[in-house]
């Protein structure tokens, strides 16, 4: 606990349990009005402590980076860390509010995990099917290799090596049953990305769907996006704010009469990667940004660089429209 002039009042610990946050609060309380706190991971660690004190009308910052030079002086233990958070939070260095974590963006999260998830093991099974396509009986392998994939986990997945194969060649049954349960793994997690697809597209429809309704955005896309923002886009300050985030905000590099910016190398790089995806849509099918594209072109600037600038007024464009608290979503 430390006063609105940096003092420290007390410290405790606490067991990161829903009974030590309670215990937490009624300890913190105890000392007078509580406002503000800080809190490191609150979207990891503490995201559980960010939503009990937000859910108790209390500001969370979100404390990003320990403070070196207090760590330097005093060395490194969790009371150190404590006090240089709450400092960080009355002096204005940490100025990142949580997010809420308690609305659809955040069930949106936890589908798009489980989606991401089941993606990459599905391109792993994939791979090993093919790999054990090629070492396998040259019969085999002749008869499978020209089919296309849907075709070729069809056709695994109804191999069999049963009674009937008995006494044939045991490596050529191991193999036929490895296609098999591969076959069939692909086609299981198919049908989960399915799913969960279906939900996350549900989600973007009752909840920002003026988002699909621009250009190049669809709901892999609206759905990063939205989740890069949080439940709580208010804390955001303005439009530069999330471009920031997104990492499609350019970054000053400047010095005497040279001008100049580079590339942002920072923030989400799966929002800015939703962004890039939405700027080739456009590209590729919308002529006031094919027209945009070729006049810049003709000032002298590269495809690259005209790219970046789409980037950012994809990022204004996008801000505009997230649902707000006590907002109506902009028009279309």
């Amino acid at each position: 606990m430390v006063t609105p002039l940096g003092a420290v009042l007390a410290t405790e610990a606490f067991p990161a349990t829903l009974v030590g946050y309670r215990e937490l609060l009624d300890w913190a309380r105890s000392f007078g009005t509580l406002t503000r706190a800080g809190v490191e991971g609150t979207g990891s660690y503490g995201a559980a402590l960010t939503r009990h004190l937000l859910a108790r009308d209390v500001q969370v910052f979100d404390v990003n980076r320990p403070d070196k030079r207090a760590q330097r002086q005093q060395g490194k233990t969790d009371t150190v860390d404590a006090q240089a958070a709450a400092r960080a939070v009355i002096s204005g260095r940490a100025t990142a509010q949580a997010k809420t974590g308690n609305g659809p963006v955040q069930i949106a999260r936890m589908y798009k995990i489980a989606k991401d998830s089941a993606i990459k093991a599905r391109t792993q099974a994939i791979n090993q099917l093919k790999a054990v396509l090629v070492s396998a009986d040259p019969a085999l392998r002749e008869q499978l290799t020209p089919l296309t994939n849907p075709a070729l986990i069809r056709t695994c997945a109804n191999l069999t090596s049963g009674p009937d194969n008995l006494g044939r060649d045991e490596v050529l049954d191991a193999t036929l049953v490895t296609l098999q349960l591969l076959a069939e793994r692909i086609q299981q997690l198919t049908a989960q990305i399915d799913e969960l697809k279906r939900r996350l597209a549900g989600l973007v429809q009752s909840h920002a769907p003026q988002l699909l309704e621009r250009v190049g955005v669809g709901p892999d896309s609206a759905i990063t996006l939205l989740i890069t923002a949080g439940d709580n886009p208010e804390r955001l300050a303005d439009e530069a704010s999330f471009a920031a985030l997104c990492g499609a905000s350019p970054v000053e590099r400047s010095s005497g009469k040279q001008q100049r910016r580079r590339l942002n190398r920072g923030g989400d790089r799966q929002a800015n990667a939703a962004l890039y995806r939405i700027v080739q849509s456009r590209l590729r099918w919308d002529p006031r940004t094919q027209d945009y594209l070729k006049r810049r072109t003709s000032e002298g600037k590269t495809r690259r660089e005209v790219i970046r600038c789409l980037k950012r007024y994809v990022a204004r464009e996008i801000f505009s429209l997230l649902p707000r608290a006590g907002l109506t979503p902009a028009p279309a």
